[in-house]
């Protein structure tokens, strides 16, 4: 089975250094979840008037209102058929800050859109278009674009204004045999919301296919991309 990166990217997937092939390219059929550990060297926020944006996104684990150096950090990456027949790859970050962290997600490849969708929190009710390309250094960015929220019988739009807009990097070290990761989320009107840096190892776990631990799954998952 094709790994939904290797569907969104096409033949910019080869372009990507073979370690960063191996993290974004196996599926539910492959037995496997990849266990990053690793620490992040830097942990910011922004200003004292984001912080109600942090907090709300820290209620249903989307963001989090945290500083902190040399933080160590984990992220669990399983791929698993949904409910509705759809492959899915977990992205379960936790960090051990002052107050323990966590930031959920669940990506899918959508055929209607013919791209990833994110679906972010324990509730999956903000659908995220996510956006792909790969450098010369055989990394891969990743970010964001339109956002939906999906609540009850509620579907709608949801304005930039409102929204943090987030720009991922991710590349192999070969000097540290190790992935450097660079996250930065943003609001288009009042600015940098959070933004860390770090690196991480990855440890594969063999797994039953497509199982997936039940703690890593969402609370509710959602039909709509």
């Amino acid at each position: 089975m094709t790994s939904i990166y290797q569907r969104a990217l096409g033949s910019d997937f080869q372009r990507l250094h073979p370690k960063m092939q191996e993290r974004f390219g196996f599926s539910s059929a492959d037995g496997v979840a990849a266990i990053g550990t690793g620490v992040m060297e830097t942990i910011w926020h922004g200003p004292a008037y984001t912080l109600p944006f942090l907090y709300v996104g820290a209620w249903r684990r989307i963001l989090f209102p945290e500083n902190g150096r040399d933080v160590p950090f984990t992220i669990e990456n399983y791929a698993y058929q949904d409910q509705f027949g759809r492959e899915t790859v977990t992205w379960i970050r936790k960090f051990a800050t002052r107050r323990p962290r966590r930031f959920d997600a669940y990506m899918i490849y959508s055929e209607d859109r013919s791209k990833i969708v994110d679906y972010l929190g324990t509730h999956q009710h903000l659908a995220v278009d996510i956006e792909m390309e790969t450098d010369a250094r055989g990394g891969l960015r990743i970010r964001s674009a339109a956002q939906r929220i999906y609540e009850g019988g509620m579907a709608f739009g949801f304005p930039a204004a409102l929204s943090g807009i987030a720009d991922v990097y991710e590349r192999f070290d070969e000097a540290r045999q190790q992935y450097r990761i660079e996250v930065n989320v943003s609001n288009p009107r009042i600015g940098p919301l959070i933004w860390y840096l770090g690196w991480l190892s990855m440890e594969w776990k063999p797994m039953a296919s497509g199982e997936v631990t039940a703690d890593a799954k969402p609370i509710r998952e959602e039909r709509r991309e």
